[in-house]
């Protein structure tokens, strides 16, 4: 028996401390999001009074606008080397602009869906800010450790015309297995020669993407692209992550709570997923919407900043180790909301019954309000739009866009028809409160009431 006990006491105490009555040790803490570089702030008064290039106010320009804007500012420096490496469908030049002496090689490229134009002008501010400060800590930093190849509007043909394909109706960022467009081939075959060991994908995506399921709209989103279907994270694309981190850090300050994560299910055909599939550290980034920033100017300040940091991660090796959670754990995009929603209007058409309706209206420039088409018509109680105008009371008098059927003065309101109506105090449309004629009035943005 007193073997027995012993032999029971030996145990007991070889047994964990949870077992021996103790507490359990705590679980090590999550590291933290790392604070914004000390340098954020000199820079984002210096981007404002002395990078910030002027001429691209408008985020629809010409492509050949751009590089007359931009021209000079590589012209100004002995540092940049430009060479033509392709052409568009309609024989537009495609520019390849290095600069840098380090053995690190970042590319970066944008504007492959032609109306997505915001990290263009943010990366003339960046020719701006490497041209005209070499002296600048940074820019001494970024110049000895990288070596940077930007290939910016890489679809100039759509472009011109503020559209997503390029001339032959294709979605570049579709085009990276087949290769058929010629500016899918330019930034392939560049990508290739230069062997990058990072690589910037810059887009826009739609100003109604909510952030998770709230409320909040998503002002950036970010993505380390998967390399095979089964979104793996190997080395390279953990460097992704943690670039990603980075880039939060800086972010933060200006948009926390509206930042997002894309979708990082594996395209086989899609630029970012297969250059990362190459081996490249890949990064993402989608501007998407700040109410009341009407041509993005302040995304395109945030774009300057975030790949500012971006890059000076890569120059000092910062951004290697930085908890990864801290990208796991951003909200992906969430729904989109449309862009208008008119609710509690009776509409009135002529020889039909009157109904109270909403109707929601998206427009082609959304945070300018125009190009308004009509998406539904009904009970639209439970959709989300980012802006409503109340019109209980007040009748919708439907009325036709220039050039439309005559018919179309007393037809239905019909989703993807052109947004034309009044918002009247009489079913006649006589005594209007408020007109949608596709744009709206920037005068009058709500109904006139007393």
């Amino acid at each position: 028996m007193r073997r027995l006990a012993a032999l029971l006491l030996w145990s007991l105490a070889s047994l964990p401390n949870a077992w021996a009555g103790e507490a359990p040790e705590p679980p090590a803490a999550e590291a933290p999001l790392p604070p914004p570089p000390a340098w954020l702030a000199g820079l984002d008064a210096l981007y404002d009074a002395r990078i910030r290039v002027p001429g691209l106010e408008d985020r629809r320009f010409q492509p050949e606008h751009w590089w007359t804007v931009a021209t000079p500012l590589l012209e100004g420096s002995r540092r940049f080397q430009v060479e033509e490496v392709g052409r568009s469908v309609e024989g537009r030049p495609l520019r390849h602009v290095a600069w840098g002496d380090g053995d690190t090689h970042v590319l970066l490229w944008s504007q492959m869906h032609g109306d997505e134009s915001t990290a263009s002008m943010a990366l003339a501010d960046l020719f701006r800010f490497l041209a005209a400060h070499p002296g600048h800590p940074l820019v001494r930093r970024l110049h000895r450790d990288t070596r940077l190849h930007v290939l910016p509007i890489v679809n100039p043909d759509g472009a011109a015309r503020f559209e997503r394909r390029n001339a032959q109706g294709i979605d570049i960022n579709r085009d990276a297995r087949a290769l058929v467009s010629p500016e899918a081939r330019a930034l392939h075959d560049l990508r290739e020669r230069v062997r990058p060991a990072f690589g910037f994908n810059l887009h826009d995506q739609q100003v109604g993407y909510r952030v998770g399921g709230s409320t909040r709209g998503t002002a950036v989103a970010l993505l380390a692209p998967a390399f095979n279907e089964a979104r793996e994270v190997d080395a390279t694309r953990g460097s992704a992550i943690e670039l990603a981190v980075a880039v939060r850090a800086v972010l933060e300050p200006y948009i926390g709570g509206h930042i997002a994560k894309w979708d990082d299910t594996y395209n086989p055909r899609a630029f970012g997923d297969l250059t990362a599939g190459a081996g490249v550290s890949t990064l993402l980034i989608e501007s998407g919407g700040i109410e009341g920033d009407l041509h993005k100017q302040r995304l395109r300040k945030l774009n300057f900043l975030a790949l500012v940091g971006a890059l000076d991660a890569i120059a000092t090796g910062s951004h290697a180790g930085l908890p990864r959670q801290r990208y796991d754990e951003l909200p992906r995009n969430g729904k989109v909301w449309s862009d208008l929603l008119v609710t509690g209007a009776t509409l009135a058409l002529p020889g039909r019954p009157r109904a109270q309706v909403d109707v929601l209206v998206d427009f082609s420039q959304p945070l300018l309000e125009r190009g308004g088409t009509i998406e539904d018509i009904g009970d639209l109680a439970d959709a989300g739009a980012r802006r409503t105008i109340r019109a209980d009371g007040l009748f919708l008098v439907p009325f036709a866009a220039p050039g439309a059927p005559a018919q179309a003065r007393s037809g239905p309101l019909l989703p993807d028809m052109p947004a034309y109506f009044h918002l009247s105090r009489d079913p006649q449309g006589l005594d209007v409160v408020w007109t949608l004629a596709g744009d709206v009035d920037p005068a009058q943005p709500e109904p006139s009431l007393p």
